[in-house]
């Protein structure tokens, strides 16, 4: 589990001893506890006050002042082991249990200050492909952008178990949200735009695969767009962090389903986009990242329906955008991505 370096090293765990003669001289506050020993605290004019000599050699103080641990050597208190604090800031910043959460729902920077290394867990999602569009039946749902996330026990797309985490020093960071591709919105036969990709540090997850028209193809993506309507295949996912789109049908009138990071296009029903993953991230349990639909049902996870009255992909999940056909809603903009980090809270 990720760590926050942020520790108070007064007590000194893993012995036992009885209280010495020493302590005693130097004050109250030493001597053995049921999880270790509690050395000495005093503040940096208690301990510049004492009277020592050389016969003081090996005795522990903690320094309130300076949070550092000090042993005795040659002819003074000297620094040991010092406390250590870092944090991170940026985005929204939420709590949940021991966690600190930043949330960017836009881009910006994230920015570690203090010594030591910060880790952190990620939820990077790109955002996702717009619909297609046919003249009179509804092209291919849009993809969902791409998805990664290192929280441990979750997954990332396309099947793949949670990434590493990331050490972070101190600096700054980029944080880039990608935004939804756009939908085929002229009145003709077209293919949906790819979603923005969203990057954090190392990390990149790939825009969403707009989906297919009548005789144009869908593209590919985090996950892919769903296929064009005249028998086209859907567009291939990214490995690790989304699925492929789902086929279209000349004969049945729809375009393919866009792929989600949880399943591919077309798994549910003809035409209906693929689920995405849920994540706990934040605290609470939410889904994200779900493909657009040509016709049927929309992905679990911000996928917009559609149809005639084709809907966008929901902003900030990286949902596909809705197919659409030109005598009723054109093809539908996809939802943008976001960006959410975690640590353990100081």
């Amino acid at each position: 589990m990720p760590v926050s370096r942020n520790r108070d090293i007064a007590t000194i765990l893993g012995r036992s001893e009885a209280a010495n003669a020493s302590n005693a001289a130097l004050g109250t506050g030493g001597g053995a506890g049921s999880d270790g020993l509690q050395v000495t605290r005093l503040d940096s004019s208690e301990i510049n006050a004492l009277t020592l000599d050389s016969a003081d050699g090996g005795k522990l103080i903690y320094d309130t002042t300076n949070e550092e641990l000090k042993g005795w050597v040659a002819d003074a208190y000297r620094r040991i082991v010092k406390r250590v604090n870092i944090t991170g800031s940026g985005g929204t910043e939420t709590t949940s249990g021991n966690y600190t959460i930043h949330t960017f729902e836009s881009s910006g920077n994230f920015t570690v200050t203090g010594a030591g290394t910060l880790e952190i867990e990620y939820l990077v999602i790109a955002g996702g492909g717009g619909g297609g569009n046919v003249a009179t039946v509804p092209g291919g749902g849009g993809g969902a952008g791409g998805y990664r996330s290192s929280v441990q026990g979750e997954n990332s797309g396309g099947g793949s178990s949670a990434e590493s985490t990331l050490s972070l020093t101190a600096g700054t960071y980029t944080v880039t949200v990608g935004a939804g591709g756009a939908g085929h919105t002229a009145s003709d036969d077209g293919t949906g735009s790819q979603g923005g990709n969203s990057t954090f540090h190392t990390i990149t997850s790939i825009g969403g695969g707009g989906g297919g028209g009548n005789n144009t193809n869908p593209t590919t993506g985090g996950s892919g767009g769903g296929g064009k309507e005249s028998n086209g295949t859907g567009a291939a996912g990214t490995s690790g962090q989304g699925y492929a789109g789902g086929n279209g049908s000349e004969t049945g009138n729809y375009g393919g389903g866009g792929g989600g990071a949880g399943e591919a296009g077309n798994t549910d029903g003809n035409g209906h986009g693929g689920d995405g993953v849920a994540s706990s991230i934040t605290g609470t349990s939410v889904t994200r990242a779900g493909g657009g639909s040509s016709s049927g049902t929309a992905g679990n996870g911000g996928g917009g329906t559609g149809g005639g009255t084709a809907t966008e992909g929901t902003a900030n999940t990286g949902g596909g955008g809705g197919g659409g056909y030109a005598s009723g809603n054109n093809g539908q903009s996809g939802g943008s991505g976001v960006v959410i980090i975690r640590y353990i809270a100081s």
